[in-house]
């Protein structure tokens, strides 16, 4: 199985690098928690090393922690591509996660979309969505 997960950044929103940085942190671990959520929590860890007895409604997420936690950032030029994309993965039955910035550090106050995170799952059907995507 080869899984990874993909950042998809807003470039229009001219953000600091190291706030990018940070939303891509954030998308990263709020898919995790989102899915995890929506699975309702059964997931077991028992993590002593590859090919150990591992069960997860999640088997994508075990295989993605195991083999380096792959992730790939690539832009989009504006919010509605970001949300088509979004759309396209929540059809495909790949988790998605959404971020939206509060606005306390830049937006000046506005609540902002800025980038969204795709998976972990299969690179092949992330591929589908964001393989024409320039990376970040």
């Amino acid at each position: 199985m080869n899984v990874k997960q993909v950042i998809v950044m807003r470039t229009d929103l001219g953000m600091r690098r190291g706030k990018q940085i940070a939303q891509g942190a954030h998308a990263s671990m709020k898919v995790l928690l989102d899915e995890c959520y929506r699975i309702g929590n059964r997931i077991e860890f028992s993590r002593r090393g590859k090919g150990s007895n591992t069960t997860t409604a999640w088997p994508e997420l075990i295989e993605w922690l195991d083999c380096g936690f792959t992730k790939i950032c690539v832009r989009v030029y504006s919010l509605k591509e970001l949300l088509d994309i979004g759309e396209k993965a929540k059809e495909a039955n790949l988790p998605v996660a959404v971020v939206v910035d509060s606005g306390k550090t830049e937006f000046h106050g506005a609540s902002t979309i800025t980038c969204l995170a795709i998976g972990p799952a299969e690179s092949e059907e992330i591929d589908k969505i964001t393989g024409g995507l320039k990376l970040l």
